[in-house]
């Protein structure tokens, strides 16, 4: 076995054999690793030859590719020898032949050759997708929010669907807000302890109950009065836990949450609630039911189907089908939770937008989900086990990011025409003004990472991008969604070329938007197409991060290559760069000292995103009321509690919805930090605009 002929197989295959890290420099990727991942893939490394020329023996037998992906107007051109004969059988079950008039969706292409016949989906996906009309010529600004974090005296503990809508209500209202863009909140586990991060849920397809607000499930007003006394005596100590600063708990949560729905999914449906359920059900079809039949059996055998009795790991086989009989009122009560969630997430959106919000709320999309959950359990032909996803090195993560998610199958999944990626998309986007697509580089190329290997020890996988990132339009073109990606860190510029090409946001963030010579950027030189942000979930708040207390605790936590002097050093001199830039653009007083007196600061922030292009600007919540603590800490899972910092003030104490609506002294808070946005952004900044009214900074 050679070197060379491993790496062309790992290549033939779409296996990376050496990358560019963060710092520019060349990286080789070892043997081991290749070996690993083509495993993963279904090649056996061990005879790289034998491997490379049986693949290229099954690539000439194939007359079609995986998937054929074409764009609309466009002819597709599968790679036919001369003389076959092709014809498309479309969506709706009519016939045609190959041309640029198909319709968009997915279809089926049989191609005929020598006595052969086979046959591919074939994807008529959108050129690109357009902004919503409303906001056309129009630059807008939202809010992003943890939506856990952000919890009101009549939530449980947390923050739930109705609180979403009453935060897109008022900054709607009250704020001149177009969207309020929040945390993914797929599927979590049916039964504590639940995962606290909502980047690793059991599932994609569907949503958490976590989220549900119980008193707006219709069948709760039929309860008597007894009965909603009980309900009330669960929420009782979670509302009283929810009125201080200390960390949430999702499993205290959810346990009462889960008895108060069972009581509620006893109580008999009106009529038209019935027939409503029914439709539904009616909609989802059987992945609904392979959901819930997952739910009912983690209950319990556990949220891992890996260990599992052997018999009920394969999602359609017989003994799966016997169990789930006897499970049925348990399987009804989870697709009648999934119901209530689509009900709920409904009105939200048609709350918002409503309340004058051109988008309304933006749903984040989750990379991937945990291994052994509902999805790679329903999916389980198109997820990978032996492998995760995560991320190289790069400069605030730098011993790189493990996620601990199976990929896709790039050819797997192609050949289902996308279907798998497809649903995933179609949930996060029916009841969402705009989509947020976390790590967007992973349509074209994933980091897989050998189970049991550090994330230095990973590579990259390609994907066919024209697939993934079609479907993604595809999706937007049926659901009327915008699509932002999140193409932060180390990515190809090609990539957010073609992105930007087919209508989707890129993500800037004013932290990273420096220049070759590392100063930072002027806002006329950043991008038009993009969010614009301060910062995001896994960097620290605006107050931490003018004191470099981001650094203290990356150290503490073991997390720094470099002396803790050179990182603190390096963090001051950023501070101190666009402090200057703040100054010279006359956005800051030169006499504000950025460590005590944060809000400041933040206004300037704010006020220069305004003067940037970007068609949106998103602001942190968190920024807005002076939180200092951090939401997350990348490359820690138990040495920091992420994703379970309540909203706190930049005092730390607690901040419920309701005060931040209402209370004098917080609304003032408010105001100051967005005064530079609730005039509205003008359609055509200029770098020479004039200096904002020094009233934004005096308030």
């Amino acid at each position: 076995m050679s070197d060379e002929d491993l790496a062309l197989l790992a290549e033939e295959h779409g296996v990376a054999t050496a990358y560019e890290d963060w710092r520019g420099r060349r990286v080789r990727v070892g043997a081991d690793t290749l070996r690993h991942v083509l495993g993963a893939l279904g090649v056996d490394p061990s005879d790289p030859r034998a491997a490379l020329e049986a693949h290229r023996e099954a690539q000439a037998r194939r007359l079609l590719p995986p998937a054929v992906v074409a764009r609309a107007g466009r002819s597709p051109r599968p790679p036919l020898p001369e003389g076959a004969v092709a014809r498309v059988e479309l969506a709706d079950g009519g016939e045609t032949g190959l041309g640029p008039g198909l319709p968009l969706g997915v279809h089926t292409l049989y191609a005929e050759y020598g006595g052969a016949c086979q046959s591919a989906p074939l994807l008529i996906v959108p050129e690109r997708i357009g902004l919503p009309a409303a906001l056309a010529g129009r630059r807008c600004w939202g809010l992003m929010a943890q939506l856990y974090s952000v919890r009101s005296r009549a939530s449980w503990g947390m923050g739930d669907l109705r609180d979403l809508a009453e935060l897109a209500d008022w900054s709607a209202r009250d704020l001149g807000a177009a969207f309020a863009l929040v945390n993914p909140v797929h599927a979590t586990e049916p039964a504590p302890p639940l995962e606290p991060s909502p980047y690793l849920p059991v599932g994609r397809r569907y949503a958490s109950p976590l989220y549900i607000r119980v008193e707006d499930v219709p069948e709760y007003s039929r309860l008597e009065p007894a009965q909603r006394e009980a309900v009330q005596r669960l929420a009782r100590p979670l509302r009283e836990r929810g009125r201080t600063a200390d960390l949430l708990d999702r499993d205290a949560v959810w346990s009462a949450k889960r008895v108060a729905l069972e009581s509620l999914f006893q109580v008999q449906r009106s009529p038209s609630r019935e027939a409503a359920f029914q439709a539904y059900l009616e909609r989802e079809g059987a992945p609904l039911i392979e959901y819930a039949t997952w739910c009912a059996l983690a209950e319990e055998h556990g949220p891992d189907h890996r260990r599992w009795p052997s018999v009920l790991r394969d999602a359609y086989g017989q003994e799966v089908g016997a169990q789930a009989l006897d499970r049925w009122d348990r399987i009804d009560f989870h697709r009648w939770m999934q119901w209530v969630l689509d009900d709920q997430l409904a009105a939200a959106q048609a709350g918002a937008r409503a309340a004058g919000m051109p988008i309304g709320i933006v749903h984040d999309l989750a990379v991937g989900v945990r291994p052994g959950g509902s999805d790679s359990w329903m999916y389980r032909d198109a997820l990978l086990d032996g492998v995760s996803v995560g991320a190289p090195p790069d400069e605030f993560n730098q011993q790189g990011q493990d996620w601990a998610q199976p990929p896709w199958h790039p050819v797997r999944l192609a050949e289902q025409g996308y279907a798998p990626f497809r649903q995933v998309l179609r949930q996060c986007m029916r009841h969402a003004g705009g989509v947020r697509a976390d790590h967007v580089m992973g349509l074209f190329r994933l980091w897989w990472i050998p189970e049991g290997a550090s994330p230095e020890e990973g590579t990259y996988v390609r994907y066919d991008h024209e697939g993934m990132v079609g479907s993604l339009l595809l999706t937007a073109e049926e659901t009327g969604a915008l699509v932002i990606g999140e193409d932060l860190g180390t990515v190809e510029p090609e990539v957010r070329e073609h992105l930007a090409e087919r209508g989707v946001l890129g993500t800037s963030v004013l932290w990273f938007e420096r220049g070759p010579d590392g100063a930072p950027r002027r806002p006329e030189e950043w991008r038009e197409q993009c969010l614009a942000t301060v910062s995001t979930h896994d960097l620290p708040p605006v107050a931490s991060f003018l004191t470099a207390e981001h650094v203290e605790l990356r150290d503490r936590l073991g997390l720094l290559k470099r002396p803790v002097a050179e990182e603190l050093a390096d963090a001051e001199a950023q501070v101190e760069a666009w402090r200057r830039l703040l100054i010279e653009l006359d956005l800051l007083d030169p006499g504000v000292d950025p460590v005590s007196d944060p809000q400041t600061v933040v206004a300037a922030l704010h006020a220069y995103l305004v003067r940037t292009p970007a068609r949106l600007v998103g602001i942190a919540l968190t920024d807005v009321v002076g939180e200092r603590r951090m939401q997350n800490q990348p490359g820690t899972s138990t040495g920091y509690p992420n994703w379970r910092i309540p909203l706190t003030s930049a005092e730390g104490e607690p901040v419920l919805l309701d005060e931040l609506m209402a209370d004098p002294h917080l609304s003032a808070v408010v105001r100051r930090a967005l005064h530079p946005l609730t005039g509205g952004l003008p359609d055509e900044p200029h770098p020479d605009a004039p200096r904002l009214p020094p009233s934004w900074l005096e308030s």
